[in-house]
């Protein structure tokens, strides 16, 4: 069946259910949704169950869109006449693309009104599909460019949505069935996460990133023949916004990739944040740039976003789900579901499987589960890590006793994930009086990470969002915090008074935490403090190793002479103990678990001691291997 006559099919089907006196004019896929196009929204927001037996019986991602959309300005001023005041909205932000209008407000709750029904009205009045945020403490202008210019691009995304769509659709060809997973990168190894599955009918490459540290082997095996073209990929799924798992995403478009990545909205986001960061950092140490931010922009403009929990088409015989992984703002478990129940795949990317300051436990219980892809990286039988409370007492101890002798301390650290861990745990300390009142500067990137995690608060565990949004009380407003957004601050905070400096990039690998680094490296007074892992081939593991002198080029040499100390216990990985009772705690438990993301011992003897304790078919993939799982 051709897409035009299942089109047909479909619009024949809604019009069965849809009451009368509602007008169907045309039914369209845009990528994994199919968008319902109609003369009455109002009446269709009258009909509150209508989009969710739509969905039921279609078995279908629902979308209703009006032929003509109100101009957004007198739509605006209808949406303030409908919505009490005390709302407080702050920014209204129309897509005609999608025909949904984001209401930023201060009190969501008043904009959505009881059991919806503000919402309802607004629909009725302006038929745009209003969505309600709440307005961010934090204001980001990552967040600001990127609806900006999808907005730009809104023609262009119509058009590509629609070319996905119908692919996303297409009738499946193959008598034969049968699932592989290729192991691109990441295995026996931390770094440059590639892995590609592959059935008769589609591909789809899950996470392509760079491999910290590395002079060489920095790019997963994108180039081998069961990859290309890349145009023949159906999707990419991006795990979480960490550059070994996201840096290279751009890179697919550069060398002939056309088709969709899909990620929840935090990760895309943050991912081109970083993306940019990285250009950057590149270009000051070589002229090879691998990719120009022309392809970030198009990675954006290709990108389409999931919450968590949302079942959603991908190819013809896949279906994607994304689940909490508890690591980074946004960072997914991604399960695929083959075929019409044929097997069920799930990539754990990065996880925690304990409680955070900032998420909740990584996600062990899926509908089903016959193999799984984890991350082994503090995977090794000697690799536990610290209680969080342990971890902050003992940074507590540094701190207060670095800047009793009147140093001052670098905590080198991810601008996201880590850095905003660390500054909960800093804020509460001088809270709760456990370290002297102090200044803490964040450089690099780390504010405005910060900004986005302000932004999707849903994304955060319960307890921080109270803490914020009840309690009135945001540990990311404190007064403490100062941001340093020019060299003349930079040099006044390395003259001034003892502080904490939070700041980029977390493995050493440049970034302002090397002017920090070459200015008060000398001086016994100060502590550098790791808080988070250190791979491989990367400064920080060589100073970890003690190093001492830090050749930087051909003339200059970084003298290391501060007090150097390591943190463990404030990583966003789940360590051994963690990651078996992980394995003990999955429902259904898998058949198969591939143990991926690791240096080569600790993948191995994960494997081995999942397969003595639990008697799961375990395996330590090497790259460039095939699996066949059916």
């Amino acid at each position: 069946m051709v897409i035009e006559d299942k089109l047909q099919e479909l619009k024949e089907q809604i019009n069965k259910i849809v009451p009368s006196g509602i007008t169907i004019s045309d039914v369209e896929f845009e990528g994994p949704e199919l968008v319902i196009y109609t003369d009455d929204p109002k009446q269709f927001a009258d009909q509150a169950d209508l989009i969710k037996i739509l969905a039921r019986d279609l078995r279908k991602r629902i979308v209703v869109r009006p032929n003509i959309l109100e101009d957004p300005e007198r739509a605006a001023q209808e949406i303030r006449t409908v919505v009490p005041e005390n709302a407080g909205i702050s920014d209204l932000f129309f897509d005609p693309e999608t025909g949904e209008v984001l209401i930023e407000a201060e009190k969501p709750g008043v904009v959505i009104g009881k059991n919806g029904v503000t919402l309802r009205e607004i629909t009725k009045q302006i038929g745009w599909t209003p969505k309600v945020v709440r307005t961010p403490p934090i204001e980001s202008s990552t967040v600001k460019q990127i609806r900006t210019f999808l907005r730009s691009v809104k023609d262009e995304r119509k058009a590509f949505l629609r070319k996905i769509g119908h692919r996303i659709h297409r009738e499946t060809t193959s008598k034969d069935q049968w699932l592989r997973v290729t192991t691109l990168g990441c295995c026996r190894e931390v770094g440059r996460a590639a892995f590609l599955i592959s059935t008769p009918e589609s591909k789809v490459l899950v996470d392509c990133g760079e491999k910290p540290g590395s002079t060489a082997n920095g790019i997963p095996y994108i180039y081998v023949p069961e990859i290309y073209p890349l145009d023949s990929l159906d999707a990419v799924v991006l795990t979480h916004a960490h550059l070994d798992h996201c840096a290279l995403v751009p890179l697919l478009f550069k060398y002939g990739y056309e088709g969709p990545v899909y990620s929840t909205p935090p990760t895309r986001d943050l991912s081109a944040m970083l993306q940019l960061d990285y250009l950057d950092v590149v270009r000051k140490e070589t002229d090879k740039i691998p990719y120009s931010s022309n392809e970030v922009k198009t990675y954006i403009k290709h990108s389409i976003t999931l919450n968590y929990g949302s079942v959603t088409d991908i190819a013809p015989d896949i279906k994607l789900t994304f689940h909490n992984a508890g690591h980074i703002l946004g960072s997914a478990i991604a399960h695929f579901h083959i075929g019409e129940g044929l097997y069920n795949i799930a990539f754990t990317g990065d996880f925690n499987y304990q409680k955070t300051r900032l998420f909740s436990p990584a996600v062990s219980s899926f509908p089903r589960l016959e193999a799984l892809f984890m991350e082994s990286t503090y995977g090794g039988s000697n690799d536990i890590q610290p209680q969080r409370k342990d971890a902050e007492e003992k940074l507590y101890e540094t701190v207060s006793t670095t800047l009793k002798r009147g140093g001052k301390v670098i905590i080198p650290a991810f601008a996201v994930g880590r850095s905003q861990e660390v500054m909960l745990a800093l804020e509460e300390g001088i809270r709760k009086k456990k370290i002297p009142p102090v200044k803490i500067y964040l450089d690099g990137m780390i504010r405005e990470a910060t900004a986005i995690h302000t932004t999707y608060p849903e994304y955060l565990n319960n307890d921080l969002r109270n803490q914020i949004f009840r309690e009135g009380l945001n540990p990311f407003l404190a007064d403490a915090f100062v941001q340093v957004d020019s060299p003349d601050l930079r040099e006044q905070v390395i003259s001034g008074e003892p502080c904490v400096i939070i700041t980029t990039s977390g493995m050493l690998n440049g970034g302002p935490v090397m002017e920090y680094l070459k200015a008060l490296g000398p001086d016994e007074r100060n502590a550098l403090v790791f808080v988070g892992y250190q791979a491989d081939g990367t400064l920080g593991r060589r100073i970890q190793k003690g190093w001492r002198e830090i050749p930087l080029g051909w003339r200059e040499t970084i003298v290391i002479n501060l007090e150097i100390a390591t943190t463990d216990g404030f990583s966003g990985h789940s360590d051994r103990k963690q990651l078996m009772n992980y394995v003990a705690h999955l429902q259904p438990r898998p058949e198969k678990i591939f143990t991926i993301h690791g240096d080569e011992n600790k993948t191995i003897d994960l494997a081995s001691s999942i397969y003595k304790r639990y008697r799961i078919e375990t395996h330590s993939p090497m790259n460039l291997e095939t699996y066949r799982m059916i």
